[in-house]
C-alpha cells in the first residue's frame, strides 16, 4: 500500500501529498525512490511501527532516495521498535560486525524539510544523511534509552547545507554525528542527553574520505550526556584530512563528563593495531 501510494504521488506534476492518517502501522523495510515529477509531501499523523524481524532487512527500515523537493510533517512517529535487535548488535565490540537497520535514511535527497515529527527506539541511527544537500531538519523529538547501542540521532556524511535546529535528542550514542565530505552544516537550539554529545566523526578510518568544512554550533544545551562537543580521529588513517572552519557559541553544559574532547586515538575497542599518531 506503501508503495503504490508513492508511485502513484511520485507521477503527478506539481505538488503530491501522501497522508498517513493517525493510528498505528506496521511497515516492513521500504524504499521511497526518485526521480518524481514534482515536490512530494508525507504527512505522517500516526505511528509507523518498523517489523522486528531482522531477516526481513538487507539494509535499512525506511530509506528515500534520489528526490528533489520533499516534505515530511504531520507530527507523527517512526518507532523503530529497536529493543529487541539491539542484542544483537556486536559492533561496540569488534570491527567485523553486521549493521543493524537505520529508522530512516536520505541518500541522494535536495532541497527537504522534516519538521516536527518523532522517532523513537531505533535499531541503529535514528536519521542518516547521504550525499545529500539543503536539508531543514525542524523541530525533531528523537528518543532511545541511554544504554541503547549505536542509536546515533543524527548522522550526516557527504553532505552540504545541512541544518538542524529546534530539537530535542536523547539517545544512546552521539546526538548529532558529522562524519567525512561534511561543508556547511549548522546545529541551532539543539538539548542533546542522554547521549554522547554532537560529535565531528570518527574522521579517518577508511581511504577516500574527504574533508570536513564549516560548522556552526549555537544555543545548544548538553545534559548528562558523556561527551559535549568532540571531535575524534582514528590513528593511521589511510588518509591525510582536514577538519577545519568550526565554530562553537553559546554552548550550556549540565553534568557533562567530558564538555570539549578532541580524541585524535580515537578507538571504540578494546584493543586497537595502529600504532601511528592521527594523520
Amino acid at each position: 500500500a506503501f508503495e503504490a501510494a508513492w508511485c502513484a504521488a511520485c507521477a503527478v506534476e506539481g505538488t503530491a501529498t501522501i497522508v498517513i492518517p493517525e493510528g498505528a502501522y506496521l511497515l516492513g523495510p521500504i524504499i521511497f525512490k526518485g526521480p518524481c515529477k514534482g515536490k512530494m509531501v508525507m504527512q505522517l499523523k500516526g505511528q509507523l511501527l518498523a517489523s522486528t524481524h531482522l531477516e526481513a532487512y538487507t539494509q535499512n527500515w525506511i530509506d528515500f532516495q534520489y528526490i528533489n523537493g520533499l516534505v515530511i510533517s504531520g507530527g507523527g512517529i517512526f518507532n523503530g521498535q529497536g529493543a529487541s535487535a539491539w542484542p544483537h548488535n556486536q559492533c561496540p565490540k569488534t570491527r567485523i560486525c553486521k549493521l543493524l537497520p537505520v529508522n530512516l535514511v536520505f541518500s541522494f535527497v535536495t532541497n527537504a524539510t522534516i519538521s516536527g515529527i518523532s522517532s523513537i527506539n531505533s535499531k541503529l541511527f535514528h536519521f542518516q544523511i547521504f550525499e545529500s544537500r539543503d536539508i531543514t531538519l525542524d523541530s525533531i523529538r528523537i528518543s532511545a534509552p541511554g544504554d541503547s547501542p549505536n542509536t546515533d540521532g543524527i548522522h550526516i556524511a557527504d553532505s552540504t547545507n545541512i541544518q538542524v535546529t529546534n530539537s530535542v535528542i536523547g539517545t544512546g550514542d552521539d546526538c548529532i554525528s558529522i562524519g567525512p565530505g561534511c561543508t556547511n552544516l549548522t546545529i541551532l537550539n539543539v538539548a542533546c542527553g542522554p547521549g554522547h554529545g554532537i560529535s565531528v566523526g570518527s574522521l579517518g578510518k577508511n581511504a577516500n574520505e574527504k574533508d570536513v568544512n564549516g560548522l556552526a554550533v549555537r544555543k545548544c544545551t548538553f545534559t548528562g550526556t558523556t561527551n559535549g562537543l568532540r571531535i575524534k580521529t582514528w590513528p593511521s588513517s589511510p588518509a591525510r584530512l582536514q577538519a577545519t572552519g568550526f565554530l562553537f557559541e553559546d554552548i550550556i553544559m549540565n553534568n557533562v563528563y567530558n564538555p570539549i574532547i578532541i580524541d585524535q586515538n580515537y578507538c571504540p575497542y578494546a584493543n586497537c593495531p595502529e600504532t601511528d599518531p592521527s594523520r
